[in-house]
């Protein structure tokens, strides 16, 4: 069997479609089709289920999807690891996140790093859910993500950063807008704005609210925490979101967003296929997120509107960005 054998049955489980992978490759479905087989003449079975809808691993094809995942992995990072050392400090770091976080960055991070490595490039990839990076960290050529901290993934290492306080935002004009901060009756009484049911934040969020006997009359769910702000400002809810680093500066306009202190805060940080294999450049950015992450990161939260306040998240929707 090949390495390209291994990457490819490795696309086709993930994709659940011979064809899918194909169009990603730009080859034949039948050219996807022969990596596969190679791997079951060699191995003596059966890969891959079909079905009318794709294919899906068998047994013993989650077996080698799984130990080849990890392999795979280990093997990429090696080989970028030593491109990196033969070009010296020229290369690219990968990251994948929201574009909520991205937008919320201090541009201090990126500039100060700029500067540092001035021949190194920064790309990030986008995703919808700490899930979704951690499924791009194990099957795609990426060194960070940076995520809500939630339950161990099996190959994902996770480091947290920051502990990111709750806050209710409100319009300008709510009675809630003059509040030192907002009760639970306040969350109950609330029409929320919340994060998708499939997030982790939505899950820590959720779980919070029940262990404190919190039921709201109804919810909004969005992708990102701008939107959450934004359908405030448009009257259909109250968005519960963390205070973002990036509002500090400058709060949402015509908005208040008032601490809520009986909400556990949301911890985010990085996640890793494996800090020990992390290139100089990956560890190096990471290091100078986690710094600026550790100015002023939680505590109280300032009334929003007026150019004071904070708050930060670690996912979000959007295009990719480059740096």
């Amino acid at each position: 069997m090949t390495l390209d054998d291994l990457r490819v049955f490795i696309a086709v489980c993930r994709a659940g479609s011979l064809s899918a992978v194909a169009r990603e490759l730009s080859c034949t479905q039948s050219a996807v089709s022969q990596h596969v087989k190679r791997l079951e003449r060699e191995l003596g079975v059966s890969l891959l289920e079909r079905h009318a809808r794709g294919v899906v691993p068998t047994s013993a094809g989650r077996i080698l999807q799984a130990a080849a995942s990890d392999g795979i992995g280990g093997i990429d990072v090696a080989l970028r690891r030593l491109r990196d050392l033969a070009r010296g400090e020229s290369g690219a770091v990968r990251v994948t996140t929201g574009a909520t976080t991205v937008r919320h960055y201090r541009a201090a991070t990126f500039v100060g790093f700029r500067q540092r490595f001035p021949q190194v490039t920064l790309e990030f990839q986008t995703a919808s859910s700490s899930r979704a990076c951690f499924d791009a960290l194990a099957a795609e050529d990426l060194d960070l993500a940076w995520v809500t901290i939630g339950r161990a993934v099996r190959g994902i290492e996770q480091r947290p950063v920051a502990e990111l306080p709750w806050v209710l935002a409100v319009p300008a004009g709510d009675p809630l807008a003059a509040a030192p901060h907002a009760e639970l009756a306040d969350l109950a009484a609330a029409r929320l704005i919340r994060p998708p049911q499939a997030s982790t934040s939505r899950a820590q969020l959720d779980a919070a609210l029940a262990d404190l006997d919190v039921g709201p009359a109804g919810h909004t769910s969005v992708a990102d925490w701008d939107t959450a702000l934004l359908l405030t400002e448009l009257g259909v809810g109250q968005a519960v979101v963390p205070a973002l680093p990036g509002w500090r500066a400058k709060g949402p306009p015509g908005l208040r967003l008032i601490p809520v202190p009986d909400l556990p805060p949301l911890s985010v940080g990085w996640a890793v296929r494996r800090w020990d294999a992390l290139s100089p450049l990956a560890r190096a950015f990471a290091d100078m997120v986690a710094a600026d992450c550790g100015q002023g990161v939680g505590g109280s939260v300032p009334a929003q509107g007026d150019g004071r306040s904070g708050a930060e998240d670690g996912r979000g929707a959007g295009s990719a960005a480059r740096a």
